[in-house]
């Protein structure tokens, strides 16, 4: 399992949370049961704990816990804590494609579907990523039926079981696809976005506003609408630059009245430790302001602070 931890989409290379020095998991257990006796619970040392350490060290920390208590450490923190400064915890606690799946089912699951969650997850992880996800996926209860995941379903179907299918389809055919036929072919576009490479993509991208006269994206905004002009948006976006495609949804997951919690936990939780840096410099870069202002301002309480730890300070 840590293994998998280590490998999915290289972990602690760009991340605010990094291995945390002279790391004792014996102590940390002291440290969380500590915080958890008594009538009130210690947040601040939980989030001392594991805001400061990589998912590799908290699987390590939740054995060492089982093993002196005899109970998961999730279900007691859980017990424990509520509202959104639990949902944090309890995704750090998760290794990556396990959280990846839980966030998944939990926007197919009731009478409607969070299609954000389908697309931050779906179109930014590799179709590597993607296969070890759909492993952790089927061990979940229940699988949604197509009719469940509304406009976006094709894709989903698509990207989760056959995108990493190799397919010798000519690249002309995007703009065959698109621009050059009334109405579009949504699956033709689908299956060159989701089996060719990133570098090999980009060229793609430059010959077809060569041959169409308009940018990519342009043309999936004149040809597509709602979910799927969605979809294919964020697969073109994290194919150019995966961090401002994050950095532009926590800026809108927190600007204006409300926040959109499940979209801003998300990613902070899932990027953390891959590449929470460049995504900050992103988001600098793109709005003139920190990311950790954002948090700052829209967010409160133990919420907040466990955020702010994640996103590594100004």
């Amino acid at each position: 399992m840590v293994v998998i931890c280590l490998i999915y989409d290289q972990i602690g290379n760009r991340g605010t949370v990094t291995e945390a020095a002279g790391f004792d998991p014996e102590a940390d257990v002291q440290r969380l049961r500590g915080a958890m006796k008594g009538a009130g619970t210690d947040e601040a040392a939980v989030i001392e704990v594991l805001a400061h350490r990589t998912i590799a060290q908290r699987q390590r920390v939740k054995e060492a816990y089982k093993q002196a208590v005899g109970k998961d450490l999730a279900e007691d923190l859980s017990s424990e804590l509520s509202g959104n400064f639990r949902s944090v915890v309890l995704g750090l606690l998760m290794l990556a494609p396990v959280y990846d799946a839980y966030e998944l089912r939990n926007a197919i699951k009731g009478a409607g579907t969070e299609e954000a969650c389908l697309i931050d997850v779906l179109a930014s992880r590799s179709n590597a990523e993607i296969q070890t996800i759909n492993a952790f996926y089927k061990k979940g209860k229940r699988v949604p039926s197509r009719n469940r995941v509304s406009d976006v379903r094709t894709w989903f179907v698509s990207v989760s079981s056959s995108a990493y299918r190799l397919c010798m389809i000519s690249d002309i055919e995007i703009y065959e696809a698109g621009e050059a036929r009334w109405g579009t072919d949504e699956v033709k576009f689908l299956t060159v976005l989701c089996v060719r490479n990133r570098n090999h993509l980009l060229r793609v991208f430059e010959e077809y506003q060569k041959i169409s006269g308009r940018d990519i994206e342009e043309s999936i905004k004149r040809e597509m609408s709602g979910s799927l002009e969605d979809v294919f948006l964020a697969i073109v976006k994290c194919i150019r630059n995966k961090q401002a495609f994050f950095a532009e949804r926590l800026y809108k997951s927190m600007k204006g009245l409300g926040t959109t919690d499940s979209v801003l936990i998300r990613i902070m939780v899932a990027r953390a430790e891959i590449d929470m840096l460049d995504i900050k410099a992103q988001f600098l870069k793109m709005y003139g302001k920190t990311l950790y202002s954002f948090i700052k301002g829209d967010t409160s309480g133990d919420y907040r602070k466990i955020l702010l730890e994640l996103c590594g300070g100004e």
